[in-house]
This record gives C-alpha cells, structure tokens and sequence, in this order.
C-alpha cells in the first residue's frame, strides 16, 4: 500500500534535515516558517503549500524536486 503523500514528504523531509544535522528549530529558523508546522509537516498532517516547499528547499540547499521524492527504504516503516 502506498504511503499518504504528505506522510512520504514529511519522512523525506526529516531524512534530508537529520543529513544535515539540523534540528526542527534550525530548519525553522532558516526557512521562516514555525517550528510547530513543520512538526505537523514531519507527521504528515499538514498539507504543505508550494511556497512553502520551496522555502524549505532553499534552506536546506536542495531543489524543491528532491524534497517530493522517495524517502529511503529504511524510513518507510516510520509514522
């Protein structure tokens, strides 16, 4: 079964800011949006708007396009 979309963003989302050490807050901190958003993001109960992916991208200095692909087999089996 295939997972929600905003679950598979939000595992590929923490996959690429724990590659880069960054805690929620950092990421908060550098994209402009809240902490708790971007919690709420990483679960997969947020329907994210593509300005704010593109915010995110930029942050974390990746194109938008890496941000909606699969995350890593390992990550699969999270939330």
């Amino acid at each position: 079964m295939a997972l929600d979309p905003r679950v598979r963003f939000g595992l590929k989302l923490i996959e690429i800011r724990k590659t880069k050490g960054w805690s929620q807050e950092r990421l908060a901190l550098e994209s402009g949006l809240a902490r708790s958003y971007l919690g709420g993001v990483e679960r997969g109960q947020r329907n994210i708007a593509l300005l704010n992916i593109f915010k995110l991208a930029e942050a974390l200095e990746v194109e938008p396009s890496v941000l909606l692909e699969a995350p890593a087999a390992g990550q699969e089996a999270a939330p």
